[in-house]
């Protein structure tokens, strides 16, 4: 059997065919150019361009793929978007990049903080109930709105056939005052923050939504950081997986409720916890290192575009040093406390050199994300059976893949899959399609 899987991303819409015996078996992506200009704080896309790029790219991929038998949704967490009682979009899609909730609510509040404190929930800017607080709160709220759900709820409805968004408990989490253990939005935080739960999409019972236009059953859409550990474990929930790109995120699933300071527990589709612990710099540590070298360049007059080959060059041809210094790669700060800085300590004469400090940055940034698995095992999860990697970072850095199986004492091997949350996406209709 064969599924297609969706994935509507920030910058890129994406689609994967899995085939339950070969795996993924074609990918496609198209970029996201549904951007519209707005206030200096605002992040916001057109969801009918959105659309429009979904349906387009669900088509063709199905023209390839005609034996498909049902469409798995996932997409971009924490954004939302008002609709009408018809289900007709009503306003543009704020996305998690979003900012109003960083604006001054007043009485030294931003707007997030505000509602964090009224609720006793940990929230951030971008969440979708930070952003309709503020629109709340500064009567933004469009007048036909009845309804409100993220944008891969919105496409799952609309290629479904309904008027009603529903929604999995693993995107319900994202929008924030959900109550993750009862598997519903947290009516006490609700109406502390004078939200009514009547705009919020209601829980799916049960994965298929129906069948729309495209003739396919559709499934429920899930959230993209589990959608993404789907993909890249290609189903299994045994694994441990490290992602480093642009930043970086370890990720473990656990069938019990655990909760610990480093990591956010987070719903897992057909049940279960993935437990998701992200650097706020990560794979930037790694670039930082390398605009100081380039910098370093340019102070000669030299034009430099990129130092990254020279790094790779230096890497490839050198032995591992001896005598790395520490680094810790909390340059901006962690979730817990934005305000702590990086270090880099135990330097002398004979390590001061670029191969020593980038070896330094590379361990200090697994060493970040393993501090945050060990919280899960002092919280009593058990141990993976093994760990998958992916993101760029890791795939074009063998030393850093070394590097990551030491820190963790476990190989590494990477994804199969690089559109990782369109194959969890297919992955998904697929277990519930057999």
């Amino acid at each position: 059997m064969k599924t297609i899987g969706l994935d509507i991303g920030t910058t890129t819409v994406s689609a994967a065919a899995y085939d339950s015996e070969l795996g993924v078996v074609d990918a496609a992506a198209v970029k996201n150019n549904s951007f519209l200009s707005g206030e200096s704080f605002e992040r916001i896309q057109d969801p009918a361009v959105i659309y429009s790029t979904a349906l387009s790219l669900l088509r063709d991929i199905l023209s390839r793929h005609p034996d498909a038998a049902a469409i798995g949704m996932t997409g971009q967490m924490h954004g939302m978007l008002y609709l009408n009682a018809e289900g007709v979009p009503v306003s543009p899609l704020y996305t998690w990049q979003d900012c109003r909730g960083d604006l001054p609510f007043g009485g030294g509040w931003s707007y997030c903080a505000r509602l964090s404190g009224l609720t006793g929930c940990p929230l951030a800017t971008g969440y979708g109930m930070v952003t309709h607080f503020y629109n709340l709160q500064n009567k933004l709220v469009p007048a036909p709105a009845t309804q409100l759900c993220t944008i891969h709820d919105y496409v799952a409805m609309r290629l479904s056939g309904r008027t009603r968004p529903l929604i999995d408990p693993s995107d319900a989490a994202s929008l924030g005052l959900y109550d993750a253990p009862n598997a519903r939005f947290g009516q006490k935080a609700l109406a502390a923050a004078g939200i009514s739960p009547e705009i919020l999409p209601e829980i799916a019972e049960k994965p298929c939504l129906g069948v729309g236009e495209l003739g396919l059953p559709v499934y429920v859409g899930i959230g993209d950081n589990q959608a993404s550990f789907l993909g890249a474990t290609a189903g299994r929930t045994d694994a441990l997986l490290v992602n480093v790109g642009t930043g970086s995120q370890v990720s473990v699933y656990s069938p019990d409720y655990l909760r610990t300071d480093s990591l956010e527990t987070r719903p897992f589709p057909d049940g279960g916890w993935l437990l998701v612990g992200a650097s706020l710099c990560g794979g930037r540590s790694y670039a930082m290192l390398e605009e100081f070298f380039r910098k370093t360049v340019e102070l000669t007059g030299a034009k430099c575009d990129s130092f990254y080959p020279a790094m790779s060059a230096a890497l490839n041809a050198a032995p591992w040093p001896e005598n790395v210094p520490v680094a810790v790669t909390t340059f901006q700060g962690t979730r817990r406390d934005p305000s702590l800085r990086g270090s880099i300590s135990g330097i002398g004469a004979d390590n001061f050199t670029p191969l020593h400090f980038m070896y330094a940055v590379m361990r200090g940034m697994a060493v970040e994300l393993y501090g945050m698995f060990r919280s899960y095992l002092d919280a009593g999860g058990g141990t993976p059976a093994k760990m998958v990697g992916s993101g760029n970072g890791l795939r074009q850095n063998p030393q850093l893949r070394r590097i990551f199986e030491q820190t963790f004492s476990c190989p590494l091997t990477l994804s199969a899959n690089t559109e990782e949350a369109a194959c969890g996406a297919a992955l998904y209709a697929l277990r519930h399609s057999l």
